[in-house]
């Protein structure tokens, strides 16, 4: 089902007879699996472009499709009219002020709500112009920055000029005070400001510490943790208030572990962001898990899995039925890759059960159940719950014990194909992991048909990437010798605007892919060491991890660094 954005392009393009309805039907299919706008999707098809779908719109609502680069310089009274906030969580800039009308531009257009929102609450006529998304987003880039040292510098004057205390209030007091603090506009700001610019830069989790002395908030950006400039340790409790205000926590709990969700709009497009509370020493640690479904793409081909093991991938996930192990650390994309292979397998033909603690991105036409230990849903009785809803896959979000593994081999062996995860170094060690977990080893060799070990590491920046000529102490590091890369260069990021000064930019997966077969299952009946099972499974054609990473150096892909730091 499209949303009604979604909808109103498609008949828009419909009826103007650019894109026949096959052509529609399949971009909507695509939309379907939630990672992109069904804008950006007809696009991406090459069915059309963006300034044909905004004229569309235009002659549709009575619009004029424009470039903002005709109105010059916006002035700063014309910009004040909305407050920053408000611009970026709706994608929204002033343009001109006539008398008592104002000229704005959403990066939506089809905001409908957003404008009749202005109208009331600035109480102006609205005329709305549309101009391509780029420049919306270019435009709120310039006039409403994110400047967190101004922000903090303002918060602080704000609350000094209200004379508003930040002292922790005690355990007697109300936790209205708190409640009051929380919702304070200049804390409210400043927490606005570090989501925004959190999710701008991509992070995939923010970190809120309260230390003794200081109040640190970082984030994670491709799997690197970085600092923002740090807080008055002041304004650790009414920031971190405000979070749980946000996720609907219980805030005068300060004692015990909470988990909640926040969802929000930034740059008119909807977040999730899943929230984790501990208490320390020194205060609640609040981790916040971004849940960006723009930024991840399900789809197996945009993992960066080599070819020979993505084919092999694709081949195991069709199979009638058996057990398919992703295994990896925690962020290593378990999930991400459990996920794009559901989708690639999902179809009307097939009905999909998955048990996820918790359930981190809505599925179209899969039924998903999230975990609940306190309530005695563990995935053992999940799991014993699907076999009887007729299922033909089901996604085990993690094989945690004995009882769930027994429960996994039991559905593979009665017809069902069973996705799920294990923790384990490499790919030989989760038979030996089942092994130690109780599995008996004819059960495991008649149910397992492949295991796959995954890490994340940092893609070279492309606008800045550097050729070089690795030394002999380069090439012993990773176990090659100088005939084996002959004249090839090596590449690492000399740091630019484009990855912030870290010479990464994005992320890949670095694979080694171990296929059950019948030499392989003779040594997990006689229990092997994981040792032995890999030796084999290298004989057979296996690429471990580290080969996988230096096919990636040899290609420009990434670094040296980043391959012997995951592998």
């Amino acid at each position: 089902m499209l949303d009604p954005d979604g909808q109103t392009i498609y008949d828009l393009l419909l009826d103007s007879g650019k894109c026949t309805k096959e052509q529609l039907d399949a971009a909507a299919e695509e939309f379907e699996n939630g990672e992109k706008s069904y804008k950006e999707i007809v696009i991406d098809f090459g069915l059309t472009e963006e300034n044909t779908i905004l004229q569309l719109i235009g002659d549709s609502l009575g619009l004029e499709v424009v470039d903002l680069e005709i109105y010059g310089e916006l002035s700063r009274d014309l910009i004040k009219l909305i407050d920053a906030g408000t611009a970026r969580k709706e994608a929204v800039v002033p343009l001109a002020l006539d008398d008592n009308v104002l000229t704005i531009v959403l990066r939506n257009p089809l905001n409908y709500q957003a404008v009749d929102e202005f109208r009331f609450v600035l109480g102006k006529e609205i005329i709305q112009v549309i101009a391509p998304e780029n420049q919306v987003d270019a435009a709120i880039e310039k006039y409403y920055p994110v400047d967190l040292q101004s922000t903090m510098h303002d918060v602080l004057q704000e609350l000094s000029d209200k004379r508003i205390e930040l002292s922790a209030p005690t355990e007697e007091e109300d936790s209205q005070d708190l409640e009051a603090m929380a919702n304070e506009a200049p804390i409210v700001k400043f927490v606005d400001a570090i989501l925004y610019q959190a999710i701008k830069d991509k992070a995939s989790d923010i970190h809120f510490e309260p230390f003794e002395t200081i109040f640190k908030i970082r984030c994670r950006v491709d799997g690197a943790l970085y600092e923002m400039a740090p807080p008055p340790k002041s304004l650790a409790l009414p920031v971190i208030s405000r979070i749980k205000i946000l996720a609907d926590l219980n805030i005068s709990e300060r004692r015990k572990p909470q988990d909640g969700r926040i969802h929000l709009k930034v740059g008119g497009k909807p977040i999730d962001l899943r929230v984790s509370c501990l208490p320390t020493y020194y205060g609640e640690s609040v981790v916040l898990r971004v849940l960006d479904r723009s930024v991840v793409n399900l789809d197996l081909d945009a993992l960066g899995i080599n070819e020979a093991n993505l084919s092999k991938v694709r081949d195991i996930i069709i199979m009638p039925n058996g057990i398919f192990i992703v295994t990896g650390p925690t962020g290593s994309g378990k999930t991400t890759t459990l996920y794009s292979a559901l989708k690639e397998v999902n179809d009307p033909e097939s009905k999909l059960l998955t048990a996820e603690d918790p359930v981190e991105y809505d599925l179209e036409g899969i039924i998903q159940l999230p975990i609940n230990d306190a309530v005695g849903m563990t995935f053992h009785r999940a799991l014993r719950a699907f076999l009887r809803q007729d299922p033909d896959i089901i996604m085990l979000g993690e094989i945690r014990d004995l009882e769930s593994a027994r429960m996994a081999v039991e559905a593979s062996l009665t017809g069902h194909f069973v996705f799920s995860t294990l923790h384990t170094n490499d790919a030989a060690g989760t038979v030996t992991r089942l092994i130690d977990m109780g599995v008996e080893p004819f059960l495991i060799a008649s149910s397992l048909v492949g295991v796959l070990s995954q890490r994340l590491i940092r893609r070279v920046c492309p606008q800045c990437k550097t050729a070089y000529v690795p030394t002999d102490d380069d090439l012993k590091l990773l176990d090659l010798e100088r005939e084996d890369v002959g004249e090839q260069k090596f590449y690492y990021g000399k740091g630019c605007s484009n990855c912030n000064g870290t010479g990464y930019r994005g992320r890949m997966a670095i694979t080694e892919l171990l296929t059950m077969n019948t030499q392989i299952n003779e040594l997990v009946l006689k229990s092997s060491p994981t040792v032995v099972i890999r030796d084999k499974a290298r004989e057979l054609g296996m690429m471990t991890m580290r080969e996988d990473g230096v096919r990636a150096i040899l290609q420009g892909l990434t670094s040296m660094e980043e391959v012997l730091k995951y592998t």
